[in-house]
Protein backbone atom coordinates (compact mmCIF):
# COMPACT_ATOMS: atom_id res chain seq x y z
CA UNK A 1 0.00 0.00 0.00
CA UNK A 2 2.80 2.22 1.06
CA UNK A 3 4.26 1.69 -2.32
CA UNK A 4 1.24 2.41 -4.12
CA UNK A 5 0.89 5.72 -2.18
CA UNK A 6 4.26 6.42 -3.25
CA UNK A 7 3.86 6.40 -6.80
CA UNK A 8 0.78 7.88 -6.65
CA UNK A 9 2.23 11.28 -4.88
CA UNK A 10 4.91 10.92 -7.28
CA UNK A 11 2.95 10.86 -10.27
CA UNK A 12 0.47 13.76 -8.86
CA UNK A 13 3.15 15.86 -7.25
CA UNK A 14 2.75 18.37 -10.59
CA UNK A 15 -0.47 19.18 -9.70
CA UNK A 16 -0.31 19.09 -5.70
CA UNK A 17 2.33 21.71 -5.77
CA UNK A 18 0.46 24.61 -7.27
CA UNK A 19 -2.07 23.28 -4.96
CA UNK A 20 -0.25 23.40 -1.95
CA UNK A 21 0.70 27.01 -3.42
CA UNK A 22 -3.00 28.05 -3.26
CA UNK A 23 -4.25 26.79 -0.09
CA UNK A 24 -1.60 28.52 1.55
CA UNK A 25 -1.89 31.72 0.12
CA UNK A 26 -5.74 31.60 1.01
CA UNK A 27 -5.88 29.59 4.46
CA UNK A 28 -2.71 31.84 5.38
CA UNK A 29 -4.58 32.60 8.82
CA UNK A 30 -5.78 29.01 9.49
CA UNK A 31 -2.21 27.62 8.83
CA UNK A 32 -0.10 30.71 10.34
CA UNK A 33 0.09 29.25 13.46
CA UNK A 34 1.42 25.92 11.65
CA UNK A 35 5.05 27.24 10.91
CA UNK A 36 7.19 25.67 13.82
CA UNK A 37 6.53 22.56 12.53
CA UNK A 38 8.26 23.20 9.19
CA UNK A 39 11.83 22.72 10.46
CA UNK A 40 10.82 19.23 12.17
CA UNK A 41 9.26 18.19 8.26
CA UNK A 42 12.44 19.73 6.91
CA UNK A 43 14.40 17.45 9.31
CA UNK A 44 12.43 14.48 8.33
CA UNK A 45 12.62 15.18 4.47
CA UNK A 46 16.15 15.52 4.82
CA UNK A 47 16.65 12.32 6.74
CA UNK A 48 14.59 10.07 4.42
CA UNK A 49 16.70 11.46 1.57
CA UNK A 50 19.89 10.91 3.17
CA UNK A 51 19.23 7.05 4.00
CA UNK A 52 20.10 6.17 0.43
CA UNK A 53 23.26 7.80 1.22
CA UNK A 54 26.75 6.89 2.91
CA UNK A 55 30.08 8.57 3.76
CA UNK A 56 31.64 6.49 0.83
CA UNK A 57 29.55 8.67 -1.78
CA UNK A 58 30.02 11.76 0.32
CA UNK A 59 33.81 11.54 0.17
CA UNK A 60 33.51 10.39 -3.26
CA UNK A 61 31.11 13.67 -4.09
CA UNK A 62 34.08 16.06 -2.56
CA UNK A 63 37.00 14.04 -4.80
CA UNK A 64 35.07 15.10 -7.70
CA UNK A 65 34.50 19.22 -7.09
CA UNK A 66 33.80 20.45 -10.34
CA UNK A 67 29.19 20.07 -10.43
CA UNK A 68 30.08 22.15 -6.69
CA UNK A 69 32.32 24.82 -8.36
CA UNK A 70 29.44 24.82 -11.32
CA UNK A 71 26.88 24.91 -9.01
CA UNK A 72 28.15 27.64 -7.33
CA UNK A 73 28.98 30.05 -10.64
CA UNK A 74 24.65 29.07 -11.66
CA UNK A 75 23.98 30.41 -7.52
CA UNK A 76 26.30 33.34 -7.42
CA UNK A 77 27.59 34.41 -10.41
CA UNK A 78 25.00 33.50 -13.58
CA UNK A 79 21.38 33.70 -12.36
CA UNK A 80 21.72 36.78 -9.84
CA UNK A 81 23.46 38.63 -12.97
CA UNK A 82 20.23 37.81 -15.44
CA UNK A 83 17.93 38.57 -12.79
CA UNK A 84 19.74 41.86 -11.95
CA UNK A 85 19.37 42.33 -15.73
CA UNK A 86 15.62 41.18 -16.65
CA UNK A 87 14.98 43.71 -13.78
CA UNK A 88 16.52 46.72 -15.08
CA UNK A 89 14.98 46.12 -18.95
CA UNK A 90 11.43 45.46 -16.89
CA UNK A 91 11.72 48.06 -14.52
CA UNK A 92 14.09 50.87 -15.34
CA UNK A 93 12.81 53.42 -13.24
CA UNK A 94 12.51 51.39 -9.89
CA UNK A 95 15.39 50.49 -8.48
CA UNK A 96 13.68 48.49 -5.27
CA UNK A 97 12.14 46.16 -7.75
CA UNK A 98 15.32 45.63 -8.94
CA UNK A 99 17.00 45.07 -5.50
CA UNK A 100 14.54 42.43 -4.86
CA UNK A 101 14.44 40.38 -8.18
CA UNK A 102 18.35 40.40 -7.47
CA UNK A 103 17.81 39.52 -4.12
CA UNK A 104 15.65 36.48 -5.20
CA UNK A 105 18.11 34.91 -6.90
CA UNK A 106 21.39 35.63 -5.03
CA UNK A 107 20.16 34.10 -1.59
CA UNK A 108 21.45 30.44 -1.08
CA UNK A 109 20.06 27.31 -2.48
CA UNK A 110 16.72 25.90 -1.06
CA UNK A 111 17.24 23.09 1.45
CA UNK A 112 13.62 21.77 -0.37
CA UNK A 113 15.85 20.93 -3.39
CA UNK A 114 17.11 17.88 -1.46
CA UNK A 115 13.68 16.79 -1.55
CA UNK A 116 13.14 16.66 -5.62
CA UNK A 117 17.02 14.99 -6.07
CA UNK A 118 15.67 12.23 -3.93
CA UNK A 119 12.35 12.33 -5.90
CA UNK A 120 13.51 11.82 -9.49
CA UNK A 121 16.93 10.16 -8.46
CA UNK A 122 19.57 12.70 -8.53
CA UNK A 123 22.63 12.71 -6.66
CA UNK A 124 21.77 13.06 -2.74
CA UNK A 125 25.47 13.04 -1.33
CA UNK A 126 25.88 16.14 -4.36
CA UNK A 127 23.07 18.07 -3.14
CA UNK A 128 23.60 17.90 0.31
CA UNK A 129 27.44 19.09 -0.51
CA UNK A 130 25.61 21.84 -2.24
CA UNK A 131 23.65 23.00 -0.19
CA UNK A 132 25.79 22.76 3.15
CA UNK A 133 28.82 24.77 1.11
CA UNK A 134 26.54 27.01 -0.03
CA UNK A 135 24.97 27.86 3.31
CA UNK A 136 27.73 28.36 5.11
CA UNK A 137 28.87 30.67 2.77
CA UNK A 138 26.25 32.75 2.35
CA UNK A 139 26.96 35.29 4.86
CA UNK A 140 29.91 35.98 2.41
CA UNK A 141 28.54 35.87 -0.79
CA UNK A 142 25.11 37.11 -0.41
CA UNK A 143 26.37 40.54 1.23
CA UNK A 144 29.10 40.83 -1.28
CA UNK A 145 27.39 40.36 -4.25
CA UNK A 146 24.23 42.52 -3.42
CA UNK A 147 26.70 45.31 -2.92
CA UNK A 148 28.27 45.02 -6.62
CA UNK A 149 24.66 44.25 -8.14
CA UNK A 150 22.68 46.34 -6.42
CA UNK A 151 25.06 49.00 -4.08
CA UNK A 152 23.15 47.30 -1.11
CA UNK A 153 24.28 46.46 2.21
CA UNK A 154 22.92 43.41 3.83
CA UNK A 155 22.99 42.21 7.74
CA UNK A 156 22.73 38.25 8.01
CA UNK A 157 21.85 36.81 11.64
CA UNK A 158 25.34 34.01 10.86
CA UNK A 159 24.39 32.18 13.96
CA UNK A 160 20.07 32.00 13.47
CA UNK A 161 21.51 30.72 10.13
CA UNK A 162 24.24 27.98 11.12
CA UNK A 163 21.41 26.61 13.83
CA UNK A 164 19.09 26.53 11.29
CA UNK A 165 21.52 24.68 8.79
CA UNK A 166 22.53 22.20 11.95
CA UNK A 167 19.22 21.25 12.57
CA UNK A 168 17.65 20.48 9.24
CA UNK A 169 20.21 19.45 6.98
CA UNK A 170 23.56 18.64 9.00
CA UNK A 171 21.99 16.58 11.58
CA UNK A 172 19.43 14.78 10.01
CA UNK A 173 21.81 13.91 7.04
CA UNK A 174 24.23 12.20 9.29
CA UNK A 175 21.62 10.04 10.95
CA UNK A 176 20.32 9.20 7.37
CA UNK A 177 23.71 7.80 6.25
CA UNK A 178 24.78 6.47 9.77
CA UNK A 179 21.66 4.48 9.79
CA UNK A 180 22.58 3.47 5.77
CA UNK A 181 26.38 2.22 7.20
CA UNK A 182 24.37 0.40 10.26
CA UNK A 183 21.54 -1.02 8.65
CA UNK A 184 23.21 -2.10 5.26
CA UNK A 185 21.69 -1.26 2.18
CA UNK A 186 19.21 -3.43 1.43
CA UNK A 187 17.68 -2.67 4.93
CA UNK A 188 18.37 0.95 4.64
CA UNK A 189 16.44 0.81 1.36
CA UNK A 190 13.56 -0.78 2.57
CA UNK A 191 13.12 2.04 5.29
CA UNK A 192 13.41 4.48 2.90
CA UNK A 193 10.78 3.04 0.64
CA UNK A 194 8.80 2.69 4.07
CA UNK A 195 8.91 5.97 4.82
CA UNK A 196 9.19 7.73 1.45
CA UNK A 197 5.32 8.83 1.29
CA UNK A 198 5.75 10.30 4.43
CA UNK A 199 8.25 12.05 2.95
CA UNK A 200 6.37 13.21 -0.01
CA UNK A 201 2.97 13.93 1.94
CA UNK A 202 5.45 16.57 4.49
CA UNK A 203 6.16 18.29 0.97
CA UNK A 204 2.78 19.52 0.10
CA UNK A 205 2.49 20.52 3.97
CA UNK A 206 5.74 22.81 3.98
CA UNK A 207 4.96 24.60 0.41
CA UNK A 208 1.38 25.46 1.68
CA UNK A 209 2.47 27.01 5.14
CA UNK A 210 5.69 29.01 3.42
CA UNK A 211 3.02 29.96 0.63
CA UNK A 212 0.89 31.28 3.77
CA UNK A 213 3.81 33.97 3.94
CA UNK A 214 3.56 35.81 0.62
CA UNK A 215 -0.60 36.47 1.16
CA UNK A 216 -0.34 39.22 2.75
CA UNK A 217 1.73 40.85 -0.20
CA UNK A 218 -0.91 39.73 -2.79
CA UNK A 219 -4.21 41.03 -1.53
CA UNK A 220 -4.02 44.00 -3.85
CA UNK A 221 -3.66 42.67 -7.08
CA UNK A 222 -3.00 45.15 -9.74
CA UNK A 223 -1.02 45.39 -13.15
CA UNK A 224 2.28 46.37 -11.89
CA UNK A 225 1.95 43.41 -9.45
CA UNK A 226 0.65 40.99 -12.37
CA UNK A 227 3.69 42.59 -14.52
CA UNK A 228 6.17 41.36 -11.50
CA UNK A 229 4.52 38.05 -11.11
CA UNK A 230 5.00 37.33 -14.83
CA UNK A 231 8.50 38.65 -14.85
CA UNK A 232 9.59 36.44 -11.54
CA UNK A 233 8.23 33.66 -12.97
CA UNK A 234 10.35 34.05 -16.72
CA UNK A 235 13.52 34.45 -14.13
CA UNK A 236 12.67 31.62 -12.22
CA UNK A 237 11.92 29.13 -15.35
CA UNK A 238 15.76 30.71 -16.81
CA UNK A 239 17.37 29.23 -13.64
CA UNK A 240 16.17 26.07 -14.23
CA UNK A 241 16.83 26.11 -17.67
CA UNK A 242 20.33 27.32 -17.70
CA UNK A 243 21.15 25.25 -14.79
CA UNK A 244 20.27 22.21 -16.94
CA UNK A 245 21.58 23.32 -19.82
CA UNK A 246 25.30 24.09 -18.38
CA UNK A 247 24.84 20.45 -16.96
CA UNK A 248 24.72 18.82 -20.23
CA UNK A 249 26.93 21.41 -21.76
CA UNK A 250 29.54 20.60 -19.34
CA UNK A 251 28.78 17.01 -19.51
CA UNK A 252 27.54 16.33 -16.37
CA UNK A 253 25.78 12.50 -15.44
CA UNK A 254 22.37 12.14 -15.17
CA UNK A 255 22.34 11.89 -11.43
CA UNK A 256 24.14 15.21 -11.76
CA UNK A 257 22.32 16.66 -14.17
CA UNK A 258 19.17 16.29 -12.19
CA UNK A 259 20.98 17.33 -9.11
CA UNK A 260 22.17 20.81 -10.81
CA UNK A 261 18.97 21.40 -12.11
CA UNK A 262 16.95 21.72 -8.48
CA UNK A 263 20.25 23.21 -6.47
CA UNK A 264 20.54 25.47 -9.44
CA UNK A 265 16.94 26.57 -9.81
CA UNK A 266 16.00 26.85 -5.93
CA UNK A 267 16.62 29.66 -3.09
CA UNK A 268 15.82 29.45 0.50
CA UNK A 269 13.18 31.98 -0.15
CA UNK A 270 12.38 31.98 3.51
CA UNK A 271 15.55 33.34 4.41
CA UNK A 272 15.37 35.41 1.85
CA UNK A 273 11.88 36.83 2.73
CA UNK A 274 13.28 37.27 6.20
CA UNK A 275 16.07 39.25 5.09
CA UNK A 276 14.17 41.10 2.45
CA UNK A 277 11.41 42.83 5.11
CA UNK A 278 13.79 43.34 7.81
CA UNK A 279 16.71 45.11 5.76
CA UNK A 280 15.00 46.59 2.83
CA UNK A 281 11.94 48.53 2.23
CA UNK A 282 8.59 46.77 1.45
CA UNK A 283 8.63 47.29 -2.11
CA UNK A 284 11.91 45.37 -2.44
CA UNK A 285 10.51 42.33 -0.49
CA UNK A 286 7.76 42.01 -3.43
CA UNK A 287 9.59 40.01 -5.78
CA UNK A 288 11.51 37.93 -3.35
CA UNK A 289 7.97 36.90 -1.29
CA UNK A 290 6.04 35.98 -4.74
CA UNK A 291 8.86 33.54 -5.46
CA UNK A 292 7.77 30.89 -3.22
CA UNK A 293 5.03 30.61 -5.31
CA UNK A 294 6.63 29.93 -8.38
CA UNK A 295 9.66 28.02 -7.73
CA UNK A 296 7.81 24.93 -6.13
CA UNK A 297 5.58 24.74 -9.09
CA UNK A 298 8.61 25.02 -11.47
CA UNK A 299 10.52 21.82 -9.38
CA UNK A 300 7.37 19.62 -10.27
CA UNK A 301 7.38 21.25 -13.74
CA UNK A 302 10.78 20.27 -14.44
CA UNK A 303 10.18 17.06 -12.72
CA UNK A 304 7.40 16.19 -15.20
CA UNK A 305 9.89 17.29 -17.76
CA UNK A 306 12.87 15.10 -16.54
CA UNK A 307 9.91 11.57 -16.35
CA UNK A 308 9.80 12.28 -20.07
CA UNK A 309 13.85 12.79 -20.69
CA UNK A 310 14.68 9.85 -18.34
CA UNK A 311 11.33 7.62 -18.03
CA UNK A 312 13.14 4.82 -16.85
CA UNK A 313 15.69 6.01 -14.70
CA UNK A 314 13.94 8.35 -13.01
CA UNK A 315 10.55 6.50 -12.30
CA UNK A 316 9.29 6.19 -8.71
Amino acid sequence: MLKAINIFLARWMPLLTPLSVLSGVLLAEFIHSWIFIVPWLFAFMTFVGSLNSNFGMLRHTMSHPFPIFLALAILHLITPVFAWTVGHLMFPDDPLTVTGFTLALVIPTGITSVVWVTMYKGSVPLALVIILIDTMLSPLIVPFSMSVLAGSRVEMDVLAMVSGLFWMIVLPSLLGMIANEWLKEEKASRLSQTLSPFSRVSLPIVIAVNSGVAAPYLRDIDARLIQILLTILFVVLCGYMLSWGLAIVFRQTRENIITLIYTGGMRNISAGAVIAVNFFPPQTAVPVVVCMLFQQMLAAFHGFLLRKAYPREVRA
